[in-house]
């Protein structure tokens, strides 16, 4: 099925056609019918299967078709969204979606000062993306109104949770009117956000397109026994293995971030470092660097499991096993995204084969352990990494032609 035959407007039709999407991804193709006809959805799924589009391409279609404007100091749909990064994307990826229906998209999030998201608020506009916390901040002193909300999605329910942004939520739900669409979504079903659900959705569509606790679709997963002060060698090494394109790592500290950076730029291996302690200009060129391929191997925490959407990452290393088995879940997910394939390494020391028991028993299946003994025990010279091992995005291996893949309806990477 097309996008066409979903029922969708001529306008954002065109926009599709323009960003080169022809295939709904089965989280659209079930949400988006139902989305135009009225109903709040519960959707089930993790990212990377095209959840932005699937709750932004019919909210824009029935705002485009719904007369009005929106009032100063409010919205006309509220998008609530766990990190600063992840709502510039989802508002990127609206704007491109509607750029002929001349709809206004605004967006609000911590870490920047308040002065120009007040005169945002202040002229009103028909989307707001947002971080809880700072649109409490702005509804706290007056500059914010949420009355005039006629569409409310909250993405990543689960991820507010683990980011204790539940009081912030639960504060702002009464000042919505009761008179709107809802559509929740969440990629886990903890028992806190299976009960928000159930207050704030009337007789939902449910899609699930994901089982929750599965691996990610086209994800090759292998976990490396290491010790933990071998960790860096062994990292340097996979960094240079054929096919690394474009590799995320995963720290479980913002000092192990940096720490991290530094030791793979001393190896010769181009690196920026993305964390909560980072200033909004720092991450968002960190960011930059790492889409443009000028430094193709990003090194974050978990504020970036969900909010970094970038095309073509290949690898996935988690230098550190995650506090959480979700956040395992969520961390693979960033790569095999639209269509893609990716491949997951875990380094797991000693102290932390009880997170890896955690993370088989909710992925429902044993990861495969690969032995790297023989790489980081070889001769220094023959494991001392060439500097640009690691390729820059888009610059083929030699006597490979670069393959071209179908671009799905992901949220162009950002969903």
């Amino acid at each position: 099925m097309s996008f066409l035959e979903l029922g969708l407007s001529e306008p954002l039709l065109r926009a599709l056609s323009q960003e080169g999407y022809t295939e709904p991804t089965p989280i659209q193709l079930r949400t988006i019918p139902a989305a135009l006809a009225g109903r709040d959805i519960l959707g089930i799924a993790q990212t990377g299967t095209g959840k932005t589009a699937a709750f932004g391409l019919p909210l824009l279609h029935r705002l485009a078709a719904t007369p009005g404007r929106p009032p100063r100091g409010g919205c006309r749909a509220l998008i609530l969204s766990p990190t600063r990064e992840l709502a510039s994307q989802i508002a990127d990826s609206l704007k491109a979606y509607g750029r002929h229906l001349g709809l206004s998209i605004g967006v609000v999030f911590g870490g920047v000062p308040h002065g120009a998201q007040r005169r945002l608020l202040g002229a009103g506009v028909d989307v707001l993306v947002a971080t809880p916390g700072r649109l409490q901040d702005h509804i706290d002193a007056g500059d914010a109104r949420m009355d005039h909300v006629q569409f409310f999605v909250l993405d990543e329910a689960d991820q507010m949770l683990d980011k204790g942004f539940w009081p912030a939520v639960r504060r702002l739900l009464p000042r919505l009117p009761k008179e709107r669409q809802t559509m929740f979504f969440s990629a886990t079903m903890p028992t806190e956000v299976s009960k928000l659900s159930g207050e704030i959705l009337r007789n939902p569509e449910r899609v699930e397109v994901t089982p929750v606790g599965t691996r990610a679709e086209r994800v090759d997963q292998s976990v490396i026994l290491i010790e933990q002060d071998r960790k860096r060698t062994l990292l340097a090494v996979l960094l240079q293995q054929p096919g690394v394109e474009r590799a995320l790592v995963f720290t479980r500290t913002k000092h192990g971030a940096d720490k991290v950076v530094r030791n793979l730029e001393m190896a010769g291996i181009p690196a920026v470092a993305i964390h909560g302690n980072k200033s909004q200009g720092q991450r968002e060129r960190a960011l930059d660097a790492f889409k443009r391929g000028t430094a193709p191997v990003l090194v974050a925490t978990d504020i970036a499991a969900r909010g970094i959407d970038v095309e073509a990452v290949t690898h996935v290393i988690q230098h550190d096993m995650p506090d959480t088995a979700e956040a395992y879940v969520h961390r693979i997910g960033r790569t095999a995204r639209a269509g893609a394939s990716g491949i997951a390494i875990a380094l797991c020391s000693n102290d932390e084969r009880d997170q890896l028991k955690d993370v088989q028993k909710l992925i429902r299946q044993e990861i495969p352990t690969k032995d790297m003994r023989n790489s980081i025990d070889a001769p220094k010279e023959r494991a001392a990494p060439a500097p640009g091992r690691v390729r820059p995005h888009g610059q083929p291996q030699r006597g490979r032609p670069p393959q071209r893949q179908q671009r799905r309806a992901s949220g162009g990477g950002r969903g």
